[in-house]
Formats: structure tokens, C-alpha cells, sequence
């Protein structure tokens, strides 16, 4: 299959790529630079350098490629940017299909998240609705969010993998990275999580699994898939773990928690097959520490 890879340089994207080529797919993988596409070549992928605001090069990209499929791994998060964010879950990702519905690609696989769910007290699945009423900023989140999946439907087959909190090489928890700084106090620490060891309940995903699951996902249906680990977690459990594993002092535990911090279930892909290597937090906050090429 050939397969177009929108973020191909991300967290997710540099290693979902060779785990393609592993599969035997033929790669094209984007970056906005120079530095980047040559990244993408090193993987052994095609590389093409483009902004997916850029609609005119985005489109001739797509077209040039002539992929089966198309993986939407695009985000902006590196700064902690919100509202950036949220532009490529809207703009982008309308740019990205109408790029692929001109090309004729039948396929999409994009990111989505699993926490913009509305509040309940068990882990969420796919059957429940989005939290569109919410105060802002989460209300602009989960209408993103919704706005990104009903745009990528519009693909013949579109799968929206709702990944949970991301962790791993080049997110915000590894080590050394914002999550760790905003435990540590740092107000300045680009992170838009929390840290509070309160009742919220959290579901975590391991980067590497988040590859694994969108290399899987291109014999799915269509539909949203919730992809998370097997632990749904509260604060009170989980960030004395991650303290621990950063070497950091835990906050004193309190109670309460966001009504919508529910966390979410993984039944529907375990059903099709995917299974998490990193099935808990627990020892993967330990194990994440493996470089990224």
C-alpha cells in the first residue's frame, strides 16, 4: 500500500514510518523543513516538504504521491500551543482531505484524542458523546474535535484513533521534558496537563503503541477508536509514579476531580486486534527513556 504521512517528523510520525516500511508499505512522509524531509529520507521513506496550509503544494503533494491511504499525524504542541493546535485539527485537516479527495484516496487514518469525552463516572467508549457543551476552553477543544472527524469522514474510509495522553520519547513526559518541569514548579514549563494528584482520571498511551496502532488501523472500519492503555488512572495514583520515575518529590495527594477526567476504555481495539506493549503507565514511565532516531 501506498501510504501519505501528514506529520511524518511528530512524536507519533518518526515512528510510525519505519514501522510502514517494516510492513511493507511505500512511504511518503511530509515535513514544513528542509531538516525535516531529509529525516524522513534517512528512514528510508519518500519525503515531500510541505505546510498543510499551504493548499496548492499540499494538493500537488498528495497527488504526486497517489497514495492508498493517508495518515493524519499533524500537530503543534511542542510550545504548547492550544489554539495552534486546534487550527490544524480544523484548517489543516480540511486541507489534508479535500487534498486526498482530489487525488482519489480512499483511505484516512487521523489523530484524534480520547479525553473530549462528556463528564460520566466510568472510562468512556466510542458510543458516548463529546463534551460540545463545555465551558472554553475544553467546549473549543471537543468542537475541534468533532470538527476533525466529521472532515476526514468525508473520506471513503476514515478511522479516528482517539489517543490517550501521549507519553514516551518527545512528548511532554519524557524525561527531562515540561511535565517534569511543571512538577518540578517551573511556571513557565510548556505543558498544557496536570500534575495534581487528585481523584482526575487520566489514560495514558505510549508513543510507540500510538505508532503501532495507526499501522493497524489501515485495515480498520470506519469510525472513531479509542486507543489507550489498559489503566485508566487518577492523579493520586499516577503522579507519584511519574515523580518517582523522574526522581522528583511527589505533590501531597488531594481529593475531587474535572467531571469530564473520566479516562477511556480500550475494548473496541482490543476487539480488532490491537493490543498495548506498554499496557500500563506503571512501567512505562520507566521504560520511556529509548532514544528516537
Amino acid at each position: 500500500m501506498r501510504v501519505f504521512v501528514a506529520g511524518a517528523t511528530g512524536a507519533v510520525g518518526r515512528l510510525l514510518v519505519p514501522l510502514l516500511l517494516d510492513a511493507g508499505h511505500q512511504v511518503t512522509g511530509t515535513s514544513r523543513t528542509p531538516a525535516g524531509a531529509d529525516r524522513v529520507r534517512r528512514l528510508g521513506a519518500s519525503a515531500a516538504q510541505v505546510d498543510v496550509f499551504d493548499r496548492d503544494s499540499l494538493h500537488e503533494a498528495v497527488k504526486e504521491a497517489a497514495p492508498d491511504a493517508v495518515i493524519h499525524q499533524l500537530t503543534d504542541l511542542a510550545e504548547a500551543n492550544g489554539e495552534a493546535t486546534n487550527r490544524l485539527r480544523g484548517e489543516g485537516t480540511r486541507n489534508l482531505v479535500d487534498a486526498a479527495t482530489s487525488a482519489g484516496v480512499p483511505r484516512i487514518v487521523v489523530q484524534s484524542i480520547s479525553w473530549a469525552y462528556a463528564p460520566g463516572d466510568e472510562p468512556a467508549d466510542e458510543t458516548d458523546p463529546l463534551d460540545l457543551a463545555a465551558a472554553e476552553p475544553r467546549g473549543r477543544i471537543a468542537v475541534g474535535i468533532q470538527a476533525l472527524e466529521e472532515t476526514a469522514a468525508e473520506v471513503g474510509t476514515a478511522v479516528s484513533l482517539r489517543y490517550g495522553v501521549l507519553y514516551g520519547p518527545g512528548t511532554w513526559y519524557e524525561p527531562g521534558g515540561p511535565a517534569a518541569a511543571a512538577l518540578a514548579g517551573d511556571p513557565d514549563a510548556p505543558f498544557l496537563g496536570s500534575v495534581a494528584a487528585d481523584d482526575s482520571v487520566n489514560s495514558f498511551l505510549h508513543v510507540a503503541d500510538a505508532a503501532r496502532a495507526a499501522v493497524a488501523a489501515l485495515d480498520w472500519p470506519s469510525g472513531p477508536v479509542n486507543i489507550v492503555d489498559d489503566e485508566p488512572a487518577p492523579g493520586r495514583a499516577w503522579v507519584p509514579v511519574f515523580a518517582a520515575a523522574r526522581g522528583l518529590p511527589a505533590p501531597e495527594a488531594t481529593s475531587g476531580r474535572q467531571s469530564w477526567a473520566r479516562g477511556a476504555s480500550n475494548r473496541l481495539a482490543r476487539s480488532r486486534g490491537w493490543r498495548p506493549e506498554h499496557s500500563t503507565w506503571r512501567s512505562g514511565f520507566v521504560a520511556q527513556d529509548a532514544p528516537v532516531i
